[in-house]
């Protein structure tokens, strides 16, 4: 697990795109981070707990390739 700090205006969609290149992870993150759980817009300098997520293999990679991580 890492941690992100907040810039001024930062909402969990946004966060979990800079992060992850999607807001797949946004629900995640609010589970993670309970305590700002009701927050929409984020103030600058919030410490958030971010999971670890493996990278996902490129869908065009032949199946073999995607089995083994590469």
């Amino acid at each position: 697990m890492s941690e992100y700090v907040t810039i001024q205006g930062d909402t969990w969609d946004v966060i979990s795109f800079k992060l992850f290149g999607s807001d797949s992870q946004m629900s995640t993150l609010m589970e993670l981070n309970p305590k700002h759980i009701r927050t929409v817009f984020f103030s600058a300098g919030i410490r958030l707990t971010v999971p670890t997520i493996p990278p996902k293999p490129a869908a065009d990679l032949p199946p073999w390739k995607r089995s083994s991580g590469l």
